[in-house]
């Protein structure tokens, strides 16, 4: 924008001065002329009296002098046909003036300036003065290239206020578009302060206004989340006791795990919801430990359901740059879609190795297959909520990896989760 406006006022400025300058410069070349044709004049007119009344020896002299005070050539026809002087042939403009009328033209040689002198008694007699091309222009070039200089510096004048001008406009742009993207980054607190003209200010208003609401709406859907998520604590009370009522101690303690580890996410989602912070540090895991963890608990899962399930994991610690819960969340919604989606029977395998500097876990089952815009959220085909692989793919993203959709090594659905490792403090 200050390009723009200082293009304009660049355009604006030299369309005015070109309308200014160039008939001023015309004048000052038209100013020059006159006044060497004044001073001339002047001098042929001083020689009227001594042509009318003097002899050819007397003539002769004053135009000898006249001529070489005033550096031009001074010719003096006499009605008999004697020229003194400077030794040049009658031009039409003499001849002119010989029937007695005065007057200026041009010639080759610059201007003329003929007078006829009237009163001799033998006739009518001719003055000529030839004004130089050279004392025409004197001091026009000078005039013009101070009326150019002129110029130039209102020009650079012009943008410099342009340019200041424009600052004051771009500045409270660049401040509404830095709040902007710190909105889009999270940072609800972000706020411009209104400046610039009045419309810029109507801007910076609006903008403010509608951070503060995207925060309290924010403030509110997490307050819903967290009530949400307290009333899951009362079923979860009852599964307990009902876990412990049960007789057989090795599904009593089965099902209590199950309750209490359902109930630290519910704990987790109510404090995520309740107060979002940033972490304090970089988030890092043990992608080892957790995917061991969880496939061993999905294990007793699958074996209910007569799954056979292949794990294969690289020798850890495998550190990853995601927080536990997280990737803890996300292998449990990529095994929560194998038994979601696939009849009973179907057997899978789990793979976590290390690849180019990343960690990558495979989940791939020998089911039908993948759906295909089974990864947008929100939406399933299958009768889910459609947020299961949209965690997985949020958590591979938190640690800078992706997720892969692949058709499996026998034919069933296989998801890949590209993990990479922990980011450090400088670099966060």
């Amino acid at each position: 924008m200050r390009a723009r406006l200082a293009l304009l006022v660049a355009a604006v400025s030299v369309l005015t001065l070109i309308a200014f300058l160039v008939p001023l410069a015309l004048l000052v070349r038209t100013v020059a002329e006159d006044r060497a044709t004044v001073r001339a004049t002047a001098d042929a007119q001083s020689l009227v009296p001594v042509v009318g009344t003097a002899d050819a020896a007397t003539i002769r002299l004053t135009v000898e002098q006249l001529a070489a005070e005033s550096g031009r050539p001074v010719s003096v026809f006499l009605p008999d046909g004697t020229v003194l002087g400077a030794q040049t042939p009658r031009t039409p403009a003499v001849a002119l003036a010989a029937r007695g009328q005065s007057l200026t033209g041009e010639s080759a040689a610059g201007r003329e300036v003929v007078i006829a002198v009237q009163g001799r008694a033998d006739g009518t007699g001719v003055i000529r003065i030839v004004v130089p091309q050279h004392e025409l222009t004197a001091g026009v070039t000078r005039a013009w290239l101070v009326l150019a200089l002129l110029g130039v510096i209102l020009v650079l004048i012009g943008l410099l206020v342009a340019d200041r001008l424009a600052r004051t406009l771009v500045r409270p742009i660049s401040d509404l578009s830095a709040v902007s993207h710190r909105l889009a980054n999270a940072e609800l607190d972000a706020r411009v302060t209104p400046a610039g003209p009045p419309e810029l200010r109507e801007v910076a208003g609006a903008l403010n206004h509608l951070a503060t609401r995207i925060q309290v709406l924010l403030v509110q859907e997490r307050e819903q989340v967290a009530d949400l998520s307290h009333q899951l604590r009362t079923p979860l009370t009852a599964l307990r006791l009902e876990a412990e009522s049960l007789r057989d101690p090795e599904d009593a303690a089965r099902i209590t795990a199950a309750a209490d580890g359902l109930e630290r996410a519910v704990t987790g989602l109510i404090r995520q919801a309740r107060w979002r912070h940033s972490p304090a540090g970089p988030a890092a895991s043990d992608a080892a430990a957790i995917v061991a963890d969880r496939v061993a608990f999905w294990s007793v899962l699958a074996e209910d359901t007569g799954r056979a399930v292949t794990l294969d994991l690289a020798p850890g610690p495998l550190p990853v740059g995601v927080a536990a819960d997280d990737l803890a969340a996300a292998v449990d919604a990529l095994l929560g879609n194998v038994f979601a989606h696939t009849p009973d029977g179907t057997s899978f395998a789990v793979r976590l190795a290390p690849d180019a500097g990343e960690v990558v876990l495979s989940v791939a089952d020998e089911g039908p297959g993948m759906p295909v815009g089974a990864v947008r959220r929100g939406a399933s085909a299958a009768g889910s909520t459609g947020l299961g692989l949209d965690i997985a793919r949020r958590a591979a993203q938190a640690a800078g990896g992706r997720l892969e959709l692949r058709t499996g090594p026998r034919g069933g659905a296989q998801v890949l989760l590209r993990l990479g490792p922990p980011t450090s403090p400088r670099q966060a």
